[in-house]
């Protein structure tokens, strides 16, 4: 059976809609934009959830895309068979019927603020190039002027500051109408900025383009900005109460960016794997928008792309590609005691309580912890289970919860990488010598202080465990470590061999203790997995003379060592 090709990093609605790729139906956001009536919509969800694409869809319904010689593009067939198409004339004359100036901002991550300024700059006068047009209609010469200054990028940064506004006018003028104004991922050039340290320089620019482009500009019909974050009205949108922000919070709008699970079903059956539903929604299912249960749109049509390749390919963490994820290793280097129970827990599958506010500043996100959460909830590495308001403090709280398996795998992943980091930059020479002396306390004391370090949790012990092991006993100077080796009727956990067969070699085997009391008999049934299987066999059989035989027994944070026979 022929399939649609799916669409992946495909965001341009046009190519989408030309090429035939599969497309899930979000055109009622237009509607839904026309009987709100906002004049500012900042729409606020995670990466990577159709914000771009949703954009684009906008755009081609509303623009009126006449040429410089008068012939109008009428865009009304990429909507043929759309949901849209049948929600009334009451908003389909408004297709086709605006000037639409469309900016979107992602360029602007650059290492330096002269290169991300630049950077924008030119994103802004490649949009004055495609209304280029415009200037054959009536205008100023001291305009004219300033648009080809523009278009040339050699205008000066005050007329980069308000050129979204001064657009708007020159477009008004031409057209007779008002304009729509675009803005997709308005926040790129703030957290960057931020992570680059040049971020008062970018929220300075980033406020002066805003404020005169939405906030006094009598040329401005709507505008739709989008970001993962809502960023606080003081630090950009100050004083403009005709915003209206859309969150993951809120009940409207909690549709159109990310799957639901009816389109999720039908994306199963349209692609003959009902039998993978299951699966798919144990690993990028889980948010919640609203009051609505969404999928990861980015990771399931990767998911099922590759599916088609291999119906029993096994499922990946793609969303965790798509950035460094730093946020999660940030968490992870600044957790107390206290935190790292709570990444455990929520790791564990268990949930957390947190007061919640969405106005954050990317300056402020790693002042306190509570910000922290914070910008996790809202960046898509959470869950709301629930949410409510303290009748008393008036401060709302949400129960969180890790999603699903995919970001369940970034944070087991950011935390093993981040304690084998830890472990490279710590002195293991007292752990080495307690092995090769078979010095068992002084072996407990020195796991025991790594493992403080780190965060552990119960739904992946053996692994997490193998890893803990493995990575703290790299590095032993004229020693070579093997994990997971054949060794005699099954497997043993950890070989270390000398390079001279003429010093001892160690087996090494691991169990885990239900109960801390548990500890004594768990090593004891290490070492005797050791004996009964015949671990130290291969050993001897590559001329080892002597083996010495450890069983390490773990409870949490805590671990016994026994010394064979």
């Amino acid at each position: 059976m022929d399939y649609k090709p799916l669409p992946i990093g495909v965001d341009n609605f046009e190519k989408l809609i030309t090429r035939g790729y599969y497309y899930i139906d979000k055109t009622l956001l237009i509607r839904e934009i026309l009987d709100k009536k906002a004049d500012v919509n900042l729409f606020t969800c995670p990466r990577r959830f159709g914000k771009t694409l949703n954009m684009s869809m906008l755009q081609y319904f509303f623009e009126d895309a006449t040429g410089y010689n008068g012939e109008k593009k009428d865009n009304r067939y990429l909507f043929d068979g759309l949901k849209i198409m049948d929600a009334g004339e009451k908003y389909l004359n408004y297709m086709g019927k605006y000037p639409v100036i469309s900016l979107s901002l992602k360029a602007a991550k650059q290492p330096d603020f002269e290169m991300a300024y630049a950077m924008l700059a030119r994103q802004i006068a490649e949009e004055y190039k495609r209304h280029y047009f415009i200037l054959q209609g009536d205008m100023l010469q001291s305009d004219r002027e300033r648009y080809e200054k523009i278009v040339a990028e050699t205008a000066q940064k005050k007329d980069f500051a308000d050129s979204l506004k001064f657009l708007s006018q020159c477009m008004e003028k031409y057209y007779g109408r008002k304009v729509i104004i675009l803005i997709d991922e308005y926040d790129v050039p703030l957290e960057n900025a931020y992570e680059r340290n040049f971020y008062p320089e970018m929220t300075d620019f980033i406020r002066s383009l805003f404020e005169s482009a939405l906030k006094t500009n009598s040329s401005l019909e709507f505008a739709v900005i989008t970001g993962c974050l809502r960023i606080s009205k003081e630090r950009i949108f100050t004083g403009m109460n005709n915003l209206k922000i859309i969150s993951i919070l809120n009940e409207q709008y909690d549709e159109y960016f990310g799957f639901t699970e009816k389109e999720v079903v039908k994306m199963c059956e349209d692609y003959s794997m009902p039998q993978k539903y299951d699966i798919i929604r144990e690993w990028y299912n889980g948010y919640v928008f609203g009051n609505v249960n969404v999928y990861n749109p980015w990771s399931l049509i990767q998911f099922v792309d590759d599916l088609q390749s291999s119906i029993d390919r096994y499922p990946s963490s793609y969303w965790a590609n798509t950035s460094s994820n730093s946020i999660v290793r940030k968490l992870i280097e600044l957790a107390d005691e206290e935190i790292k129970e709570e990444i455990e827990g929520l790791i564990e599958g268990r949930t957390l309580i947190k007061p919640i506010h969405e106005d954050i500043t990317y300056d402020e996100v790693y002042r306190t912890m509570d910000n922290l959460w914070n910008f996790m909830f809202f960046t898509g590495y959470f869950r709301k289970v629930r949410a409510w308001m303290d009748e008393g403090t008036k401060q709302q709280y949400v129960e969180l919860a890790i999603p699903n398996e995919e970001v369940r795998y970034i944070f087991r992943n950011k935390v093993l990488t981040w304690f084998h980091e830890k472990v490279d930059e710590t002195d293991r020479t007292g752990l080495f010598t307690a092995i090769i002396n078979k010095d068992v306390q002084k072996m407990e004391e020195e796991l025991s202080d790594m493992l403080l370090e780190t965060i552990s949790f119960n739904d992946a012990y053996e692994s997490f465990y193998h890893g803990f092991i493995a990575g703290v006993l790299t590095g032993m100077k004229g020693y070579i470590v093997k994990s997971n080796r054949e060794g005699g009727r099954g497997r043993s956990d950890i070989f270390i061999k000398p390079l001279t067969r003429r010093k001892a070699a160690f087996v090494i085997e691991f169990k885990i203790a239900e109960k801390f009391d548990e500890l004594d008999r768990r090593a004891g049934d290490a070492l005797k997995q050791i004996e009964d299987r015949g671990y130290a066999r291969e050993l001897n059989d590559d001329g080892y003379g002597q083996v010495i035989r450890y069983g390490i027994a773990f409870h949490g944070k805590d671990c016994l060592v026994k010394l064979g026979e």
